[in-house]
């Protein structure tokens, strides 16, 4: 006679059990819904209501920050081992990037949208804090991760999700602008301006380095993996945040840096800016097509999904950059079309994040396949199969 031990009744779990498969990837939730309020922000046109739809979606990241800074804090406490496995998981491991950008992302956006609500000096004051914890965790996560991968073996194919580590320290160069006005005047300022054109650079080349990898992998070693196919959209993250990034730095530059640097700062923002912009929106028919094809064979809800939203979004604020340096009205139209497919994006995969919580679904583990040993192929928490 085989007797099997069932889990313990839900109640009698204690409350930590429910987070044991929280991963790193949930602070994808936070970027996503934050860049809607700061691409919002961002756009050439200010239809009635938007602005305080944005704040309230700034406000709504920050919650959404909070709760999850609390609940993987009590993951470490308490799955300690499940939080060392996903650490030193290939498929896992990038996503620790997703807490730099979380942090970024919503103080960007307390001093773009969230002065409203809470004032100027409580947002310059949240800002500088999250900038400076997110730009440590960036950069400890562009070494970190890339070096734990590289000297651990696995047999991980290279795929988008590997850029997250590289992508944010650019978004502290994308952010790092903002503050520079609120700095005392001279090399306070200057040494900031510089240090987030470091980051564009230092962020830049990692990202041309690994992008060929994962552009070739595309076209060499077939489709991904269907529940895997949104990471595509990632690639278009470092594309948007770095034309971001440098009209941001063009903006700031003035009195900063003497006269000819600054004017050289706003060409190199179109110069830079047009091409990339021009290669994103290639990037996004072909992610677009590979999502639609993967959806046609019955690719469902993962947390992958969040894909769609924050890259998207770095598009939005780059075109609308162009926009104000290019003079062009046609990148004023993109920015908003852009901003629609966010804005539809965010709403959808919201709804699915809600509705699996509720269920329980997108907090339970990976579970092995019927008949199967638990060696099972099963979903990592990056959406890829294992």
């Amino acid at each position: 006679m085989v007797t099997v031990a069932l889990p313990p009744p839900l109640a009698s779990r204690p409350a930590h059990a429910a987070l044991r498969h929280l991963g790193p990837n949930w602070y994808a939730t936070v970027m996503g819904t934050a860049i809607v309020g700061t691409a919002g922000a961002a756009l050439p046109v200010r239809p009635p209501g938007l602005r305080p739809a944005c704040a309230a979606l700034w406000a709504l990241s920050l919650a959404l920050l909070l709760t999850l800074l609390a609940a993987r804090a009590l993951h470490w406490r308490h799955h300690r081992d499940r939080a060392r496995a996903d650490l030193l998981d290939p498929a896992t491991a990038p996503f620790y990037g997703c807490l730099a950008m979380a942090l970024l992302a919503v103080g960007g956006g307390a001093l773009t949208v969230g002065r409203d609500w809470i004032g100027t000096g409580p947002s310059v004051a949240v800002d500088a804090v999250l900038f400076v914890a997110g730009t440590v965790v960036a950069l400890a996560a562009a070494v970190a991760v890339p070096y734990l991968m590289a000297v651990r073996p696995h047999a991980a194919e290279p795929t988008p999700v590997w850029l997250l580590p590289l992508v944010a320290p650019m978004v502290s160069a994308a952010s790092g602008p903002a503050l520079v006005p609120y700095l005392p005047p001279g090399q306070a300022r200057a040494t900031l301006l510089l240090a987030c054109l470091a980051l564009f650079g230092l962020s830049l080349l990692a990202t041309l380095a690994l992008l060929p990898v994962v552009f070739g992998r595309l076209l060499t070693g077939g489709p991904l993996p269907p529940a895997l196919t949104p990471a595509l959209f990632l690639v278009l993250g470092p594309l948007g945040q770095s034309t971001t990034a440098v009209g941001r730095i063009a903006e700031a530059a003035p009195g900063v840096v003497p006269g000819p640097q600054d004017r050289a700062f706003a060409v190199f923002a179109v110069l830079y800016g047009v091409p990339v912009m021009g290669f994103a929106l290639l990037w996004l028919c072909l992610a677009g097509a590979q999502v639609a094809r993967a959806r046609r064979e019955g690719m469902g809800f993962t947390m992958s999904w969040w894909a769609f939203t924050f890259p998207v979004g770095t598009c939005t604020t780059g075109a609308a950059a162009l926009a104000r340096y290019a003079g062009l009205v046609v990148y004023d139209v993109l920015a908003v079309v852009l901003y629609a497919v966010l804005v539809g994006a965010w709403g959808v995969v919201a709804a699915h994040t809600v509705r699996g919580l509720l269920s329980g679904a997108l907090l339970a583990g990976p579970r092995p396949a019927p008949g199967e040993p638990r060696r099972a192929r099963g979903r990592t928490r990056s959406g890829a199969v294992r």
